[in-house]
């Protein structure tokens, strides 16, 4: 019997994983929910995707081209535009890209702790 390919080993023990999505609730200044976006896993692949759309090694524009590229509604349609990028830069806080950029790549940040750091 042929031993599987290490690659395919891998792959398909994440293969539910690849599928999964989180929701994130993008809320108003006022605590309202104005949306949900879902977020699929992000792999290597999408980050040099977004990468070469932006021509640059800056984080910021990469990780907000990111966003556009992997934001979906619940119907599974892109919630964002390429072009919504500049948009997003533009008109909203720093601190609401922040966050959404950082469930979308699974990163958690406790804001006491990195205060103090």
């Amino acid at each position: 019997m042929a031993t599987k390919r290490t690659v395919d080993l891998i792959t398909e023990a994440f293969s539910d994983v690849m599928t999964a999505r989180r929701k994130y609730e993008l809320k108003s200044p006022n605590g309202d929910i104005l949306k949900e976006i879902f977020f699929p896993p992000l792999t290597r692949h999408d980050r040099i995707q977004a990468q070469a759309a932006t021509g640059t090694d800056e984080a910021m524009a990469i990780s907000t081209r990111l966003l556009c590229q992997l934001a979906e509604n619940e119907d599974g349609t892109k919630a964002f535009a390429s072009a919504d990028a500049e948009n997003l830069k533009r008109f909203l806080p720093e601190t609401v890209l922040n966050e959404l950029e950082l469930f979308m790549m699974d990163i958690q940040v406790d804001v006491n702790t990195a205060k103090n750091e």
